[in-house]
């Protein structure tokens, strides 16, 4: 009995504890603040149906703030759609049933036509408004107009705040670039040994990270009014290209059993490029020394053996990829310097 007492009681500890951790979200919280604020605005204006202004508030409140004012739009164009819909049917069939049906018929292949469908909800809450109290005076009209007031404008304000990204980002940046240096020194390794033992996990690892990464910084993007600071979006979508052309050096550097002295002065290159895996813009220097190796190999003695033929093919055709590899970088450099008047972009380590 003692030890099952013991058992439940380390059990309901651990629950204890899972609630401690437990966090709120901004999103959540700003909801919530947002949401009493709009119901008490309302009933300080001594508004009919206050509580509607907290619905119209959580509607309204999105991931990001460009999102919450282009919610915040939409709906307030559905509403007035709804509303005057609404109330034409309403004149002709009264205050039925049959009017809402209709109502509901017609609004909604308009919405989509007008591409405001999100606004359905904020619409149909202001024509039932209409259908309870079954009035169309003035005074309601304008009751339904401050309510919509109320629960955008408090949505908006509380919405302004959005907790910066930039942690986040670059924790994400630097996880990247872990990824791509080991991607660069295992092409390194079989190129100088003709084998490996690698699992190749960062090739699997490396396309979901970069994914969720341009989501994040999207929505960085999007939070951003008036100033558009995007360097963090490109670069991950630099990643991203890059990337694709790693996936298609590796079964060219895979096919390399042969050594020859120009795949160990590649496997040197791509040491050097590993280690200067960063967001800032050095890719001109390799692309010049790139060139410049190129030059090298087509001046060495032609090759003796069919085999020797197809590596030196197969290590032109590697060279190309680095070209192109490098050549996305040093173009998101020049953009980045174009936009700034920097050498670096904003998360330049040097």
């Amino acid at each position: 009995m003692a030890k099952h007492c013991k058992a439940a009681f380390a059990a309901w500890r651990g629950t204890g504890l899972n609630w401690l951790k437990f966090k709120i979200g901004y999103r959540t919280l700003k909801t919530a603040i947002g949401t009493a604020i709009s119901i008490l605005l309302a009933q300080q204006l001594d508004l009919m149906f206050p509580a509607s202004a907290g619905i119209i508030t959580i509607l309204c409140i999105q991931v990001t703030v460009k999102q919450s004012f282009r919610t915040a739009w939409n709906r307030i164009l559905a509403s007035f759609l709804g509303l005057v819909l609404g109330m034409g049917l309403f004149l002709v069939l009264g205050f039925t049933p049959l009017a809402i049906l209709i109502e509901i018929l017609i609004f909604m292949p308009l919405a989509v036509w007008f591409k405001i469908q999100e606004g359905f909800v904020t619409s149909i809450v202001v024509l039932m408004h209409l259908y309870s109290t079954q009035r169309m005076d003035a005074a309601l009209i304008a009751n339904e107009v401050a309510l919509l007031v109320v629960g955008v404008g408090v949505a908006l304000v509380v919405n302004l705040y959005m907790p910066s990204l930039d942690k986040e980002l670059q924790a994400m940046q630097g996880q990247v670039e872990k990824l791509f240096i080991k991607i660069l020194r295992e092409f390194c390794y079989y190129l100088r040994h003709g084998e490996s033992d690698w699992d190749g996990r960062e090739m699997i690892e490396a396309p979901g990270l970069l994914e969720k990464a341009i989501r994040l910084a999207s929505r960085d993007v999007d939070n951003r009014l008036g100033r558009r600071d995007d360097s963090y979006y490109q670069y991950f979508i630099m990643r991203e290209k890059q990337f694709e052309l790693l996936e298609r050096m590796m079964p060219i550097v895979s096919s390399l059993n042969t050594q020859v002295p120009q795949g160990l002065h590649i496997a040197d290159f791509l040491e050097r490029i590993s280690d200067s895996v960063h967001p800032g813009n050095t890719a001109y220097r390799f692309i010049d020394q790139l060139r410049d190796m190129r030059k090298e190999i087509k001046e060495t003695d032609l090759p003796q053996t069919r085999e020797e033929f197809e590596t030196r093919a197969s290590l032109f055709y590697l060279l190309r990829e680095i070209e192109r590899y490098l050549f996305i970088k040093h173009e998101l450099g020049k953009t980045s310097d174009e936009k700034t008047g920097k050498k670096q972009p904003r998360t330049a380590k040097g």
